[in-house]
């Protein structure tokens, strides 16, 4: 498949709400260099983000380039247009070099019987015995299941496919990163279905450089994983076993990789990535889009005075809204409405209560996922101040880039690429 720009083996997704973070998520990449590995950055930021804050995807981009002019950044560097599908495109098509296409909508809906037929039949390798290297047990198959599967993701793929040949005429071959999000599915995919996607994904041609699979347990916003550990590391080798069977068997391009979507603060699973693209020399992409939001306010917390005050009146806007902040997010949080304060006791915290509460230390007794995952998804109470928010984060800058970077870099970059 075509050669072009390329997504390195390392990446992170760094999202970047109101724009002002870019260089203090820049520097975090710039201590990973320093400390030895090559993590490069994303700046993603979706459709729905920008359509909540009223920001158009070329700020993203605007933010992105200072930053690496004035931390003089010599490495690749991109831009996601995060989610998009043929409706919502257009707008990322000049600032983004790296394109998540969103397929959720088409999974599970049968794609067209002849359609589904000629695919099983294009790929007798898929039906009988199949034996991906790097995974103990081999596994079998009929032209049923086949079936079954091509029924559930063809349709998907597709899609993806049609987007992409959307992009290639509007942008050019190979002057763009695609990535395909298959992780907004009922059930996480087994290996043999991964392989029948990427094998799906190939005959339409896309040479796709990132694939977000849907694994085990829960990825919710901006607080640690839930599930079985031991489970997700099974899922997470045998997905890096399937994927270099595939690169090989498929001829897709040679730096596919894995991505972790709603990556951030996952910490729990860090240790089992790092093992895992260690033992196959593999790539990754960590995606920790909204941790950076909590980060700023925690920072303005931090600072005290306007800054904790602003970050106090964020927390009541957003407790007394919650049902229309929590409503688009509702697979993707889980918040006990027993265990949010009163706004009332927020108002009476000192700066160390409420950083307390918010920053992501599961050794604190006083920390709060329920606080945590609300304000998470409470963004849009920020874009709605306009300008106290905007002049308080400039205010407060020093504070709240030592917390943006140091969260990304500590929590983050270091034990996922370190393995620190």
């Amino acid at each position: 498949m075509s050669a072009g720009l390329k997504l390195p083996k390392f990446s992170v997704g760094v999202g970047d709400r109101f724009a002002h973070q870019a260089k203090a998520q820049l520097k975090a990449c710039v201590m990973a260099e320093e400390a030895g590995v090559e993590v490069v950055p994303v700046w993603n930021k979706s459709n729905r983000e920008h359509t909540i804050i009223g920001s158009e995807p070329s700020t993203t981009r605007a933010a992105a380039d200072a930053a690496v002019k004035e931390l003089r950044w010599t490495k690749p560097y991109f831009v996601d247009a995060d989610h998009i599908n043929l409706k919502t495109v257009e707008r990322f098509l000049a600032p983004s070099d790296f394109f998540t296409l969103d397929v959720a909508e088409m999974i599970g809906k049968p794609a067209d019987a002849a359609d589904v037929a000629a695919f099983v039949g294009r790929h007798p390798e898929l039906v009988g015995t199949v034996t991906i290297p790097d995974i103990a047990e081999p596994f079998k198959t009929d032209a049923a299941f086949v079936t079954g599967v091509a029924n559930k993701f063809l349709a998907a793929v597709q899609d993806a496919g049609r987007i992409y040949r959307f992009l290639v005429e509007k942008k050019g071959e190979g002057k763009f990163v695609p990535e395909v999000s298959m992780d907004e599915t009922d059930l996480p995919q087994t290996p043999v279905e991964l392989l029948i996607i990427l094998a799906a994904i190939a005959d339409e041609k896309i040479p796709i450089q990132t694939i977000a699979p849907k694994f085990t347990g829960r990825f919710n916003k901006g607080v640690d994983y839930v599930g079985d550990v031991a489970q997700f590391a099974k899922e997470f080798n045998e997905d890096l076993a399937t994927i270099a069977f595939a690169v090989k068997t498929y001829g897709l391009p040679e730096n596919l990789k894995l991505s972790v979507h709603s990556g951030s603060d996952k910490f729990s699973i860090y240790a089992a990535i790092h093992e895992a693209v260690k033992r196959f020399d593999a790539g990754v992409h960590l995606k920790t889009a909204g941790t950076t939001w909590l980060e700023e306010l925690i920072g303005l917390a931090e600072a005290g005075g306007d800054g904790l005050a602003l970050a106090k009146d964020v927390y009541a806007e957003a407790f007394a809204h919650r049902e229309e902040l929590c409503g688009p997010y509702a697979t993707v949080i889980d918040i006990d409405p027993a265990k949010l304060p009163a706004p009332e006791e927020v108002q009476g915290w000192s700066s160390e209560q409420f950083t307390s509460a918010l920053r992501h230390d599961q050794s604190n007794a006083a920390y709060n996922a329920s606080l945590r995952q609300l304000l998470h998804v409470g963004f849009k109470i920020a874009a709605k101040m306009g300008d106290r928010y905007i002049k308080a984060l400039e205010a407060n800058e020093d504070v709240v880039a030592k917390n943006v970077t140091l969260n990304l870099f500590e929590r983050h970059i270091k034990p996922v690429f370190l393995g620190l």
